[in-house]
Order: C-alpha cells, then structure tokens, then sequence
C-alpha cells in the first residue's frame, strides 16, 4: 500500500509539474504581455524588457533566474537549487515557445479597455493556478520567491514581505515604463494569482502559515529531521496520553509557511502514511522566519 501511494504522488507530481508551467506560461505570454502587464518578478522583468529592447520574454526570465537559483542553492543546498531550475527553466521554455506561436500578441484586442482588463482577471487566475500546481509537484518558479527566502534566511523579515517589496518595485517600473493603466490592472492580477497559489497549494486558507500537528507513533524523528533539513524550520514535541487507548502519544507541532505546505505534507506521507495529522490556521506568527517580534512591539 505504501508503495502504491508514493508512485501515486510521483505521478501527480510529475503531472503538476507538466501541467504548472504551461498554464502560467501561457498567462504571461497571451495575456500578461499582449496586454503591458508587468507581473512581479522576473515575469514582469520580462514583459517591460520585451517592449523596451525587443527581447524574448522567456530568455530574459531565465537570464534573471539563473544568478538568483546559483545563490538560493549556495544558501539552501543542491536540491532546493534543482526544484527550482527545474521549475523555472519549464516556465521559461514555455514561454518562449508560446510567445512565438502567438508572436506574444495574445487573443484579444488590447486597444480596448475592456479586453486588457479580461487580460488581468485571466492572466492572474491562470497564473496562479500554474504556480500552485509547480509548487504542489515540489518545485518553485524562482524570480523574488528566491530573494525573499534568501533575505528571510538571513534577517528578521519575513518572506512575504520581502516578496511584496521586490514585486512593488517590479510593478513600479512597468508603471514607468509602460503606463499607469497597466500597472493598475496589474495590481490586479498580481491580487487576483496570489489568491489562487494560496487555493491550489493547500485549499486550507490564505493566511499567512498554518500550524501542522503531526501524530506519529515512531517516525516523530525521522520527520523532525526532514523538516529541519529540508524546510529549514523547528518545531516542538509534546508528550501525552491518548483518553481512548490510553497509551503515551508524542506530538509534533510545527509552524509552516503557506508556499512549504505542499512540502510538508509530502515529508509527513513519505516517513509515516498512517500518521495522524491536523491543520490549523496561524492568524500571526511573530519571531525568528516570520514577523520580527520587536517590530510588532514597536508599533504598540
């Protein structure tokens, strides 16, 4: 059985990750770059060097890629630098190849107002669909996810911040360069794909982290290790006796970023299927790799 439950998620994965990078792909190059919308990161890199210099939407996302994953496998290691290369190369291939298919003029006619605004409601929602579909098969599109990681890793700022900051600016710039009205419905679209990640990655909510409550007979370690190792995170063992069988249980409770939940189950399913498991959301998570907790002091 449990060997015909991890061929099964082998098999979603690898779907998920076939299935991803063509859906965002295809937002970026027939409905985000048709239509002047920047989206954050090296997508809406992409789209403002495409109008400004004539140059591949998909060989500019790479190009800005590349350093970034050189740098989050250095702080990360080897296997989190292959996810995301991975993830990022499908996306940027894919959107090279769909952005000459289309010549990146996309289905609808831009000149009216109406259609650019379709171009954000459709462009976002398949955008974030396609992001939450790679990162349910294990891997990430690189672009300022990497950077936030990296800065979090190092500094008492969380990771959603970090993404906020990079993405403003990257949104900022296609409203310099592009126009106000686009960077206004690519405000929109950005909204509109963040929503759909936080679905498609867990359907358990949209705040920021969830408290995972692991019960576990005898593989507690074994995933303890893996969340270190792997997620970079701690978490807390507790000690009890169950009301039923009254036998000592141990529990494991750990706080988990949104975009690592998919990773968190799979570590969970991978060391112990017949684990116990319950989700809760953490409406506010303040100390070391989330809200600095002195920065929420100051502001009382």
């Amino acid at each position: 059985m449990k060997k015909n439950n991890m061929l099964f998620s082998r098999v979603s994965d690898y779907l998920f990750l076939a299935i991803g990078p063509v859906l965002s792909a295809t937002a970026a190059a027939v409905f985000y770059t048709p239509a002047r919308i920047t989206g954050g990161g090296a997508t809406g890199i992409g789209t403002i060097f495409y109008y400004l210099f004539g140059f591949d939407q998909g060989v500019i996302m790479m190009c800005v890629n590349l350093p970034l994953i050189l740098i989050g496998m250095k702080v990360f290691g080897w296997r989190y630098g292959i996810k995301t290369l991975i993830g990022s190369t499908l996306l940027s291939i894919w959107t090279t190849v769909i952005g000459h298919i289309t010549h990146y003029q996309g289905m609808l006619d831009t000149s009216e107002d109406i259609n650019i605004l379709l171009s954000a409601i459709y462009g976002g929602v398949l955008m974030g669909v396609g992001i939450g579909l790679t990162m349910k098969s294990g891997c990430n599109t690189g672009g300022t996810d990497i950077v936030a990681q990296v800065i979090s890793h190092y500094f008492p700022v969380s990771v959603g911040s970090v993404e906020f900051v990079f993405n403003a600016i990257v949104v900022s710039c296609g409203g310099i360069f592009l126009g106000l009205q686009p960077m206004l419905f690519a405000i929109i679209a950005m909204y509109l794909s963040g929503q759909l990640v936080n679905y498609v990655v867990m359907s358990f909510g949209t705040k920021l982290a969830k408290s995972v409550y692991i019960f576990s007979e005898n593989h507690t370690v074994e995933i303890s290790r893996r969340v270190i190792s792997e997620l970079h995170h701690g978490g807390t063992t507790f000690h009890g006796t169950g009301i039923y069988t009254s036998k000592t249980r141990t529990m494991l409770l750990v706080i988990v970023p949104n975009n690592q939940m998919h990773a968190m189950m799979k570590i969970i399913h991978d060391e112990d299927p017949r684990a116990f498991v319950f989700v809760t959301e953490a409406y506010e998570v303040l100390g070391r790799g989330f809200v600095p907790l002195k920065k929420v002091a100051e502001q009382d």
